[in-house]
């Protein structure tokens, strides 16, 4: 069992920069991938990025590449979502998730999840 809690919402300006953080519970966290998602009112959630195991691999979303960057130390249990340059389309509720599978973009393919954090841009 995994729990995640993130940490680091809040409301910024358009272009903008926020952090994001999920810290881990448990001794596993290193055996977990790790991916951001994100849900805007009346849309399906969404992935954001993913990260794989040891942090050597990243993928993202076409629409924050360039933009956001994934990273993880696992001495901390805790993995991050750097934001730049954001736009008010990034506003949602982000949620960080692990995966034993590895690297997914899928919800389907995470399997604990947290409780999520508001992410506001405003033009």
């Amino acid at each position: 069992q995994v729990q995640l809690v993130e940490s680091g919402g809040g409301s910024v300006q358009a272009g903008g920069s926020l952090r994001l953080s999920c810290a881990a519970s448990g001794r596993t966290f290193s055996s977990y991938a790790m991916g951001w998602f994100r849900q805007a009112p009346g849309k399906e959630r969404e992935f954001v990025a993913a990260i794989s195991r040891s942090g050597g691999n990243t993928y993202y979303a076409d629409s924050v590449k360039g933009r956001f960057t994934i990273s993880r130390d696992n001495a901390k249990n805790t993995v991050y979502l750097q934001m730049n340059s954001l736009k008010p389309e990034d506003t949602a509720v982000y949620y960080c998730a692990a995966s034993k599978l590895g690297l997914g973009v899928g919800v389907r393919e995470y399997d604990y999840w947290g409780q999520g954090t508001q992410v506001t841009v405003s033009s």
